[in-house]
């Protein structure tokens, strides 16, 4: 799949502004497209992972594809039924959220997936068999990379526990629920196919009570490449592997069931780039650093999960390569990049940051009052505005001056 070339995207910085978050609209489909083929004689679903990049643009693209949506909160839930989806493709899977957030979303019409037994409970006690629901338990599995997205360990906040599923099962009779999935999801940054077929055979055997089931879904967390030589998830080889282990579940279990992924950093991380500009060039006893009009506020994952984002200058890119840190405008710590080897940075060169694509925009922020970029859509060879940057009225226009202060 071709990336799209620095002149594409020097035309979308000299177009639209800098920083400037841009995706490659083709990469997405190319994405979905792979990971849905790895798996063969199974009837495959996916749910894409919303929190991951939810502009109704890319959501739009998605849902031709014929994806659903994984959605975390009552809010995405509206944005991904703004988008077009129904409700019935939507699966709403939160956590911590009052019980009164669940009965909205049963309102609504979504599919509801309950992580606590107490809400399993209170869902029990207020709908019985009337409504399904499905159920999300935490298999104890440490998945890779950073403590922060591997999310099915023992101190993790998410999902019920593998032990206490006699518990679950004493609930679920008491109220005679209906449940029709079990799911799970151990975290991001996934590469060992065992990994998976561990947390499987623990859903498949916990599955076994529950007589109904429509669906089991394995979340996601396939891993992908951030520079060159990294290791990245084999997704035709887990695809192999899992098939066989889910068609022999059935098998086992009676009937074919659908089986379910929610990606999200799989289908567009790769897709995103964040362009900024270079401020100053500021050389210490130490460290040249190239201080960029961009930072945490845009791309808080280096800071946040010591993410490594590959950094190019598009502006100069047979530059004599010079060791520099990539920092940003933030009144904080605010590397984007340690000691790269990057082409001669000049002040106005633009530098590409890539992988943006995944929680860049989403879990950006206006911290320092600093402002949101667009955001662009390269689509069949067009750039596409699909989010105007933020003016200074976005952030104070909620804000309520109190007279005589």
């Amino acid at each position: 799949m071709k990336d799209l070339t620095p002149t594409q995207l020097l035309k979308a910085s000299k177009e639209f502004g800098s920083p400037i978050y841009v995706y490659h609209g083709e990469r997405i489909e190319f994405q979905y497209h792979r990971l849905k083929n790895a798996f063969n004689g199974v009837n495959v679903h996916l749910h894409y992972a919303m929190k991951a990049l939810n502009n109704v643009n890319i959501l739009r693209i998605i849902k031709k594809l014929g994806s659903g949506l994984d959605a975390v909160s009552i809010e995405e839930v509206h944005l991904g039924l703004r988008a077009g989806f129904e409700a019935n493709q939507i699966m709403y899977t939160p956590n911590c959220v009052s019980f009164e957030e669940i009965k909205e979303a049963v309102a609504l019409g979504v599919i509801i997936n309950i992580d606590n037994i107490s809400i399993l409970d209170q869902f029990g006690h207020e709908y019985g068999n009337t409504v399904p629901c499905c159920i999300r338990l935490n298999p104890h599995i440490m998945a890779g990379g950073h403590s922060n997205i591997s999310v099915g360990h023992i101190d993790s906040k998410f999902g019920i526990s593998i032990h206490q599923m006699r518990h679950v099962q004493r609930v679920v009779e008491t109220h005679k629920i209906h449940v029709n999935g079990l799911h799970m999801h151990t975290g991001s940054d996934i590469l060992d196919a065992e990994v998976f077929l561990r947390g499987a055979e623990l859903l498949f055997e916990a599955a076994m009570p529950f007589k109904d089931l429509e669906f089991m879904d394995f979340g996601s967390g396939f891993k992908v490449g951030y520079k060159t030589g990294d290791i990245v998830t084999d997704i035709e080889e887990i695809g192999a592997k899992i098939s066989v282990a889910f068609t022999d579940f059935c098998k086992a279990y009676g009937k074919d069931l659908a089986l379910w992924f929610e990606p999200g950093k799989f289908i567009v991380s790769e897709s995103g780039s964040l362009l900024v500009t270079a401020n100053v060039i500021k050389t210490t006893t130490s460290t040249v650093f190239v201080g960029v009009n961009s930072g945490q506020n845009h791309l808080i994952r280096p800071m946040f999960y010591d993410a490594y984002h590959h950094i190019e200058n598009i502006s100069n890119p047979s530059g004599t390569p010079r060791l520099y840190s990539v920092v940003g405008y933030i009144c904080e710590t605010d590397t984007l990049g340690y000691d790269r080897q990057i082409p001669e940075v000049r002040e106005g060169d633009i530098l590409r940051i890539k992988n943006a694509g995944a929680y860049a925009f989403s879990m950006s922020n206006n911290y320092n009052a600093r402002l949101r970029p667009a955001e662009v859509l390269c689509y069949k060879g067009e750039l596409h505005l699909i989010r105007k940057a933020e003016t200074l009225e976005d952030i104070i226009k909620n804000e309520i001056e109190v007279i005589g202060l």
